[in-house]
């Protein structure tokens, strides 16, 4: 009698699902990449050849979709190597009067290992959401900002020359050598960031590296956040909107206050669902509010498990479910600027001296709190950083690169 009586209890049954959780989880989650539960030493190695191999292929998908558009539109063969076009600052200028362009996707390129021809990837990426978005983005622009030392030597960069407005540092003037490759990257930042405005003086600058690929629903996220969210005020008078954050950062467990509330609201949600199923299942007569929290720390658990950036994914189904929240500090692949935030962004920029510890990215978070301004982040991602060779830090020669 008595152990019927522990058998119908509801201390009993989430004893047992607790424990069935915790022994089914690592089987379910293993092969999920960002998951605590992720299994590193069987699932590892081979998802990171998967992504590269499936990065090498569509560098040469790219290469060649390029190659045919440029021997089409010239007399230069297919599948050969062509010189860049250099133009003029001005030659490309399409208006001086603000807001004949809305918004103008700068991407900032340098040579990386050819093979994957990562600056063509991210290219064609937005020419194809912009073909897909159609005369709603016929006031969008695409500019190639190439910032390699030797410009005329990054042969992807002269290959799209032929085809998309392009400009380069070394040819428009004379840069004095950084101290080092942190404070270079943000000359190079400020430089095309200046470039933008200078020639478009467009309402928004998405500035974005060249190993962003943009995911299919950017376009909705950006007349999202400028029609919808920040109706009154560009970017709700933030400096900017980040599109990106490394999927590993983004889990529960984060010093972010707001990821916490997140988490506690979507635990008392599934909490209050697990509570109704259990009335249900064994016949409650009433709700306990015992059960309700017992349920809401199980979900929270689950959820974190499962990892985080897998529930933001669910997000997708409609802009109105994506989430704005104060800006993290990580990273700078695809950066959304107002034409009045990029111009702040660009004083900011001057006064910084980046040096290792103190990348761009580390320096802008910095300088909000200093100045007590805002940014935001927008979840879920709206790039695929595809780059798993960096030029900041070096080359992984001889290495076999790692997704995490």
């Amino acid at each position: 009698m008595r152990l019927s009586v522990i058998f119908r209890s509801f201390s009993f049954r989430f004893l047992v699902l607790i424990v069935l959780t915790l022994l089914l989880a690592p089987i379910c989650f293993r092969d999920l990449l960002y998951s605590p539960l992720f299994s590193r030493q069987l699932n590892l190695r081979r998802l990171s050849r998967e992504f590269l191999h499936k990065s090498l292929q569509d560098g040469s998908n790219a290469l060649q979709h390029f190659h045919q558009m440029v021997s089409t539109s010239s007399t230069v063969p297919p599948n050969t190597s062509v010189p860049c076009v250099h133009r003029a600052a001005g030659s490309h200028r399409p208006s001086r009067v603000r807001g004949t362009t809305s918004l103008v996707v700068t991407i900032i390129t340098t040579r990386r290992r050819s093979e994957y021809h990562y600056l063509l990837q991210v290219t064609r990426g937005f020419l194809d959401r912009m073909a897909e978005c159609g005369q709603d983005c016929s006031t969008f622009q695409i500019l190639i900002c190439n910032v390699d030392s030797f410009p005329e030597g990054h042969s992807d960069a002269c290959l799209l020359s032929h085809l998309l407005p392009m400009v380069a540092r070394r040819w428009t003037e004379h840069v004095r050598e950084a101290p080092n490759r942190f404070e270079q990257e943000k000359q190079d930042y400020a430089f095309c960031l200046s470039h933008t405005l200078e020639v478009y003086n467009p309402e928004y600058v998405l500035l974005v590296e060249d190993d962003a690929v943009p995911l299919n629903d950017i376009f909705n996220a950006f007349f999202h956040l400028v029609q919808v969210r920040f109706l009154q005020e560009p970017l709700g008078g933030g400096l900017y909107v980040k599109f990106y954050h490394p999927e590993r950062l983004q889990g529960y467990i984060n010093p972010e206050p707001m990821r916490i509330l997140e988490w506690v609201g979507l635990g008392g949600l599934a909490g209050l669902v697990l509570t109704w199923v259990y009335t249900l299942t064994f016949r409650q007569q009433h709700f306990s509010w015992w059960v309700f929290v017992a349920f809401t720390v199980y979900a929270m658990m689950l959820a974190e498990l499962a990892g985080r950036h897998y529930l933001l994914e669910l997000r997708r189904i409609s802009p109105a479910l994506y989430n704005v929240v104060p800006v993290t500090e990580c990273c700078t692949p695809a950066m959304l600027f107002s034409e009045a935030s990029a111009r702040r962004t660009l004083s900011y920029l001057k006064e910084m001296v980046c040096e290792p510890g103190y990348a761009k990215d580390i320096a802008l978070y910095q300088e909000l709190w200093r100045r007590g301004e805002r940014a935001w982040a927008l979840e879920p991602n709206m790039v695929t950083h595809v780059g798993m060779f960096s030029t900041l830090r070096g080359s992984f020669e001889g290495e076999e690169p790692q997704l995490l």
